[in-house]
């Protein structure tokens, strides 16, 4: 007898492997990974890192529904190949295509995928006068929370506590903050709807 759940959820996954490897063949690094008949699942990932790039180990197996083991094995070849790169964020290590991304935006995505970090940067890009009580009341978190995270921001390079709080590279931030938006959530979505309006030109005078 068939088992019907189980055959919908294999279904269900082989159209996500589907889906991403499409997005895998198509980029330039898919020249990168080999022709073998498991390249379905390495496309897969690598279209999935195009559009999710610093998604951790978990994050990848769940959702492309990929078993441990399984994962384990297809990044390792991946990472063997040149096609990606891992790198260690606290107790997480995260992926990205290869030569993608310079170090500083590599740490920048990791705390990006950290809810209350991506937060406090998407306050500050609104808003760069927000105090910790703001940036506190907005996320519904408490003051000694932000304070802890922006102490590790500092550590990163990514924010100054010289005078309040302030965005390091607020157009590298940006930047990636829209650009993978969808990615990030419905935060990062209303910011990508707004960016336009946040960012400042300021003309050179005339000589």
């Amino acid at each position: 007898m068939v088992d019907e759940s189980s055959e919908s959820v294999d279904t269900e996954k082989r159209a996500t492997l589907r889906r991403f490897a499409a997005l895998g063949a198509a980029g330039p690094l898919s020249r990168l990974v080999d022709s073998s008949s498991s390249s379905d699942v390495r496309d897969a990932i690598v279209g999935y890192l195009s559009t999710t790039p610093g998604a951790h180990f978990s994050k990848i197996r769940d959702d492309l529904s990929l078993g441990t083991g399984e994962t384990q094995h297809h990044l390792r070849r991946l990472v063997d190949s040149h096609a990606i790169e891992s790198f260690r964020d606290g107790e997480y290590r995260r992926y990205v295509e290869a030569n993608r991304f310079s170090e500083y935006e590599k740490v920048a995505l990791g705390y990006l995928r950290r809810e209350t970090a991506r937060g406090m940067f998407i306050v500050l890009l609104r808003d760069p006068n927000a105090t910790a009580s703001d940036i506190a009341h907005t996320l519904d978190v408490s003051r000694p929370t932000v304070s802890k995270y922006a102490k590790e921001l500092e550590a990163a390079a990514l924010l100054s506590r010289e005078n309040g709080y302030a965005v390091e590279r607020p157009e590298t931030m940006l930047t990636l903050l829209v650009q993978y938006a969808d990615s990030f959530g419905e935060d990062a979505v209303a910011l990508a709807v707004d960016a336009d309006s946040l960012i400042q030109y300021d003309p050179p005078s005339s000589p």
